[in-house]
């Protein structure tokens, strides 16, 4: 069984897996829409994490994880409660890559976590300012949610990824951190 991170499982996946590596997902892409009420904010202010939408000419690079058969039952039930505010299971092609981001050819079914715009949590597009603004003040159980982003740019960019959403929140945060 595969799994694809395009978010914080990119950087902190917190589960045993057998192998890991770069992969793309074709035909969707990685939008800082969704709320946290539970992992990045809280349900009074919810932070700002990412999900993924259907555009079927954008590419979603990310972290393919290869999950061991011993254990697998734990570890889904874990994703499932990490995952809870929203995302959905889904069964998607991905195209696996080496090390260095050239893709191999191979491409195998991978779940991936999705959080769909009909879900309660799902608060969509704003301004890229007002994006960094909300991401700036809020903090949940798993810390501030500038970490998520910064982490997950940082992930990207050691991945020769350049994901122009992420790299302009990056851009609209960074006044705020020098202040």
């Amino acid at each position: 069984m595969w799994l694809f991170g395009y978010g914080s499982l990119v950087w902190r996946p917190a589960f045993p897996y057998a192998n890991k590596q770069p992969a793309r997902l074709d035909g969707w892409k990685r939008r800082f829409y969704q709320a946290s009420p539970d992992h990045r904010g809280t349900p009074d202010a919810p932070g700002r994490v990412v999900t993924l939408l259907p555009e079927p000419s954008e590419q979603c690079w990310g972290m393919a994880y290869r999950v061991p058969e011993k254990g697998r039952g734990q570890i889904l039930d874990d994703l499932d409660f990490r995952e809870k505010a929203g995302y959905e299971r889904h069964q998607l092609p991905l195209h696996l890559a080496d090390e260095h981001g050239t893709l191999t050819g191979e491409v195998v079914e991978g779940l991936v976590y999705v959080a769909n715009r009909d879900n309660p949590n799902f608060i969509g597009s704003c301004s890229m300012e007002e994006m960094a603004q909300h991401i700036y003040r809020s903090v949940g159980p798993s810390g501030a949610n500038i970490e998520y982003l910064v982490e997950l740019s940082k992930a990207l960019a050691s991945m020769g990824v350049h994901d122009p959403h992420v790299v302009d929140l990056m851009s609209a945060l960074q006044p705020l951190l020098d202040n």
